[in-house]
């Protein structure tokens, strides 16, 4: 995969140059703020799968099958101003990098609501609609250029694990399944003008393994490719993710893609996180990343910590040389990527090595 020209080399150019001067600020989460719109299901479904009226079916445009509320990827193509908005909203708190409205948008996780057919165009208009909102950031400060990172998420299924506590050997998914979703979700990603690719939030090394192994396919497929980035879930204070890997394990599993970043997101708060974070700042041969939780849920499912506690934490982190790139996952807010922002503006990101330089 290595071997292959960038697809957009000026872009990489433009991100590695960044990454050399200064710790990036990536944004907080995307379902905290759709949370804060309240849509019921006509919101969901917008105009173009609305429900007829008096109860007859809208044509061509109707789902009738299931409901759709709680789909945040469609959101992209029924409400994109929505989408759009969450997107500046990060960007003018001083995010650099927004990652895509697409952490569901495989066809087995779009199997939930009956939409396996819209995958292409949740991944291309989701990429598209992060492109626009970055690139006009970027025009207004054209010495701080904006970019967007196509998300691909864990999807709903495990390889490594039974989902049937009765039958340990059973799997409801399989390797080549997962590649074969994640190399459809990547192909539109691409297209829609995405600058990197991460593998986020993954619970499973496998299922993290079949993403990197769809990427390389795709990428060999077109001929050049996108600097990939992973960051992995640390499940519990145990400091391991749910298949099992303590975070040195999980960075020498995923080493061999010779990512563009590694790090950890989701789960756990950032003084929980620190740990983990710095045993991949001690053994990673490239950029070291992270956005945790605003904390951890309290007893209603919400998250409490605040931006300047969030900031304060992640500045500790910062000043010890661990980071290269920092933002928010569940529970953040632009409030708290803004105090983020400012709490790594003065500090140096964490250096590499010239042969880790190399390598990345």
């Amino acid at each position: 995969m290595s071997t292959l020209p960038w697809l957009h080399p000026e872009r990489v150019a433009l991100l590695e140059k960044a990454l050399r001067e200064r710790i990036l600020v990536l944004d907080g989460g995307m379902g905290t703020m759709l949370q804060g719109h309240r849509l019921d299901e006509s919101g969901y479904r917008g105009e173009r799968f609305e429900h007829g009226r008096d109860g007859e079916h809208a044509a061509h445009h109707d789902h009738p099958g299931c409901d759709l509320k709680g789909n945040n990827d469609l959101l992209s193509l029924t409400q994109p101003e929505i989408i759009r908005g969450v997107h500046e909203a990060y960007l003018d708190a001083g995010a650099d990098l927004v990652e895509t409205n697409t952490f569901n948008s495989t066809r087995i996780s779009q199997a939930d609501y009956q939409l396996e057919h819209l995958v292409p165009e949740l991944n291309r208009e989701g990429a598209r609609l992060a492109r626009a909102a970055a690139d006009a950031f970027s025009a207004r400060t054209p010495d701080r250029p904006r970019f967007v990172i196509g998300v691909l998420g864990p999807t709903s299924r495990t390889a490594s694990l039974s989902p049937d506590v009765n039958d340990p050997g059973f799997r409801n998914v399989s390797f080549e399944e997962l590649a074969a979703n994640y190399t459809e979700a990547a192909a539109g990603l691409i297209d829609g003008g995405a600058d990197t690719i991460m593998v986020e939030t993954i619970f499973d090394t496998l299922n993290a393994k079949a993403a990197l192994f769809a990427l390389a396919g795709l990428f060999r497929e077109r001929g050049a490719r996108l600097p990939v980035m992973i960051s992995g879930t640390i499940t519990d204070r145990s400091g391991r993710t749910l298949s099992g890997q303590t975070a040195e394990a999980f960075w020498y599993s995923v080493s061999h893609a010779r990512p563009l970043s590694v790090g950890f997101n989701c789960a756990l708060g950032a003084s929980d996180l620190r740990p983990h974070v710095q045993t991949l700042a001690q053994n990673a041969e490239c950029h070291v990343s992270t956005h945790p939780n605003a904390g951890l849920p309290n007893a209603f499912g919400e998250y409490d910590e605040t931006p300047e506690q969030m900031a304060e934490v992640i500045a500790g982190f910062a000043r010890d040389g661990l980071l290269n790139l920092v933002g928010g996952c569940c529970g953040t807010t632009p409030a708290h990527i803004r105090a983020i922002a400012e709490a790594v503006r003065s500090l140096p990101p964490r250096p590499l090595s010239s042969t880790q330089a190399e390598a990345a």
